[in-house]
C-alpha cells in the first residue's frame, strides 16, 4: 500500500548572495511591493486544522502566525473535509484512509491561541464537501459552512491594503471565494501562498486529492501565486529542491518554551477532550510524561511559507547555530540558506498534476526553490527550536 502523509504521521506518533538568476528573485514579479502597517504584513490563514488534530503539525505551525512580529493575522479559515470528521476508510483507495477521528473544525486551538496572545482573530469553517467543477461557487452549501467563505471575502474587503493569503490544505475556500468575487480577490490579495501539490508531476498529493477542482481553479486563475509543493514526484517525505517538507529530529525542547505554549502543545498532542480548554492554558505544571509525543521525528511543511511571508531566512554568522532572522539583518559575513520563489508559468492538468516553466519575463506565479534541501533541513532544525523557545519571552 502506498504510504501517505497522514498514515505516516500516525505511524511515527506511536546563501542568498549566490542565488544568481535561478532563484529567490520573484517578489517584484509575483506581487506589488509589500505594504506593511507598522512593519506587519496582513495575513489570512486557510488551514486544515481540526481538534483533535489530524496532523499535529497544523497546531504547532499555527503558533508562528500569532507570534511572528511581521505577521498581522486577520482571520483563520478552517478548511474542513467532511469525511475526516469521523474515522474514514476506503478499501478502493486506502492511501487516503484516516482512522483517527472523530474530530471537529479547529475552533479550540484558535481560541486557545487568541487567549494566550490576547488577540481576537475570527475563525470560521468553509464548505465540507468537494467542488463539483472548477467554476463551482457552492451556493447551496449549508449556512454554517458558508461562514468561512464570507469571512474570507469580508476580511479582504475591509482591508485598506493588499493581504497575503496562506493556504495549508485543499485550497477549496480560496477557490470558492474566487468564483464568487474574482475582482475583489485579484485586487486585494498581494500573494496567495499555496502549500499544496507535488512537483515534479507524478504523485497525487494529499491536499490535491481533497479537492482536485479547487486546485485546478486556483492554479488556472489570475491570482498572484506562490506554490510550495508538499511532495516530490515520489513522496511527501522526500527532500527535493522544490518541495517544502523537512523533518526535525525530535521535540524534546518543548519544555523550554513559555508555559502557556507548552500547555497549548500538550493539549493538542495528547488529543485532550477537556471542556475547560482555556483554563488548561493557565496551568503551570507540565504533564508528567510527554516522551511518547516529543521523542521522535516531527514532520514539517509550513516553515518555508512563514519564512517568505515574514521575509526571514536561515542565517548564521561565525559558525553559530542557524537562526530564522529578518533577511535585512544578514551582514556581510553571514551565511544564508538559499531559498526563495522562482518566477515561472504554472500549469495544471485536470487531474491535479502541476507543471512549471521558468521565465525571465514578468510573472504572476512562482514556485518555491531551495538549493540544498539537506542543508535547509539542518538549518531549520537548529533555528526553529530557538525561534519557538523565544516566543512570549
Amino acid at each position: 500500500m502506498e504510504l501517505n502523509r497522514r498514515s505516516f504521521l500516525l505511524a511515527s506518533a506511536a546563501g542568498v548572495a549566490a542565488a544568481g538568476s535561478q532563484a529567490v528573485v520573484a517578489a517584484e514579479n509575483t506581487a506589488p511591493a509589500a505594504s506593511f502597517t507598522a512593519g506587519r504584513r496582513p495575513v489570512i490563514d486557510i488551514t486544515d486544522l481540526y481538534h483533535p488534530h489530524q496532523d499535529r503539525g497544523d497546531n504547532f505551525d499555527l503558533i508562528a502566525a500569532y507570534a511572528l512580529p511581521e505577521v498581522d493575522l486577520r482571520a483563520v479559515i478552517l478548511d474542513v473535509t467532511g469525511r475526516y470528521l469521523r474515522p474514514y476508510f476506503d478499501a478502493a483507495n486506502p492511501s487516503y484512509n484516516d482512522p483517527t477521528g472523530p474530530r471537529s473544525p479547529g475552533y479550540v486551538p484558535v481560541h486557545q491561541l487568541n487567549y494566550i496572545f490576547n488577540r481576537n482573530v475570527p475563525c470560521a469553517p468553509a464548505p465540507f464537501g468537494a467542488m463539483r467543477s472548477p467554476n463551482d461557487d457552492m451556493p447551496d452549501a449549508p449556512a454554517f459552512q458558508q461562514a468561512g467563505i464570507e469571512l474570507l471575502i469580508e476580511t479582504l474587503r475591509a482591508s485598506e491594503e493588499p493581504v497575503d493569503v496562506v493556504s495549508f490544505g485543499s485550497v477549496r475556500p480560496l477557490a470558492v471565494a474566487l468564483n464568487r468575487e474574482p475582482e475583489l480577490l485579484e485586487s486585494k490579495i498581494r500573494l496567495a501562498h499555496l502549500c499544496v501539490g507535488a512537483y515534479p508531476a507524478g504523485y497525487v498529493e494529499w491536499n490535491v486529492q481533497l479537492d482536485v477542482h479547487a486546485f485546478v481553479c486556483v492554479i488556472r486563475s489570475n491570482l498572484k501565486l506562490a506554490v510550495y509543493p508538499c511532495a516530490t514526484e515520489k513522496s511527501p517525505f522526500a527532500l527535493g529542491n522544490h518541495n517544502c517538507y523537512w523533518a526535525m529530529e525530535n521535540l524534546n525542547w518543548v519544555p523550554d518554551m513559555a508555559a502557556p505554549l507548552q500547555r497549548y502543545i500538550e493539549f493538542a498532542f495528547t488529543r485532550s477532550n477537556r471542556v475547560d480548554f482555556l483554563n488548561a492554558m493557565d496551568e503551570t505544571d507540565p504533564l508528567a510524561d510527554m516522551k511518547e509525543h516529543y521523542d521522535h521525528a516531527h514532520h514539517v511543511w509550513e516553515t518555508a511559507v512563514w519564512a517568505q511571508v515574514a521575509d526571514r531566512r536561515f542565517i548564521t554568522t561565525g559558525g553559530e547555530p542557524y537562526q530564522l532572522l529578518p533577511m535585512a539583518s544578514a551582514g556581510a559575513n553571514a551565511k544564508v540558506i538559499e531559498e526563495g520563489l522562482l518566477p515561472c508559468v504554472l500549469g495544471v492538468s485536470d487531474d491535479g498534476q502541476l507543471t512549471m516553466r521558468e521565465t525571465q519575463d514578468a510573472s504572476t506565479a512562482a514556485l518555491y526553490f531551495r538549493r540544498d534541501p539537506q542543508a535547509y533541513q539542518t538549518a531549520a532544525g537548529q533555528a526553529l527550536k530557538d525561534l519557538y523557545v523565544g516566543f512570549l519571552r
